[in-house]
């Protein structure tokens, strides 16, 4: 068995630990505007900043200005990824037309497009670290994270082997060419403010 395929395999087998652990965290008094999800087994709540929402709303707006409101494209929905309890909420996440929720009412990884993370303090390294890992090992095709730290956004596309082989940086203002890949179509981040 391949390393590959025994992360996705542990992926299947925390799916039911993975759900009574949110239903666990529903239950608990989560402060409004507060984003919870599990990465690697460990509990992360964040509180949403005015620039990370800034960030997400012009990802958004990009999607649905390409591809209509139909679009398929989440913001802070949970989808299970490979990896050891790795219940993720992403910031943006956009599924393939032909998506469905499996029996449980879960999003599969299988179908996720485009993955995009808005950095915080808090949860940066999870980003950069073992988030992009699940990603890759998931083959999302293209996995951006925008840093309003830095001011700039990491582009990680075409997976292969439980990682990126192609990384880009693109600094804020600059448009993010996406037209080569799945999601076709151009990221403007002249609108994206800086933290």
């Amino acid at each position: 068995m391949t390393v590959l395929e025994d992360r996705i395999e542990m992926a299947d087998a925390d799916t039911e630990r993975l759900d009574e652990w949110f239903e666990r965290l529903e239950r608990m008094p989560v402060p409004e505007g507060f984003r919870v999800e599990i990465v690697g087994g460990n509990v992360y709540m964040t509180p949403q900043r005015n620039t990370h929402w800034e960030i997400i709303f012009e990802i958004l707006l990009s999607f649905v200005e390409r591809f209509g409101r139909k679009v398929r494209v989440f913001s802070d929905v949970r989808i299970d990824f490979p990896g050891h309890e790795n219940g993720f909420c992403p910031d943006v996440a956009m599924l393939k037309d032909s998506a469905k929720p499996d029996d449980a009412g879960h999003w599969r990884y299988q179908d996720v497009e485009f993955v995009a993370e808005v950095i915080s303090q808090g949860t940066a390294a999870n980003d950069y670290g073992p988030k992009k890992t699940a990603y890759a090992v998931a083959e999302v095709p293209v996995y951006v994270i925008a840093d309003p730290y830095q001011g700039r956004c990491h582009v990680y596309t075409d997976p292969k082997d439980g990682d990126y082989a192609v990384r880009t940086r693109v600094d804020f203002g600059t448009d993010i060419d996406l037209t080569g890949t799945v999601v076709d179509l151009t990221l403007r981040t002249d609108e994206f403010p800086l933290d």
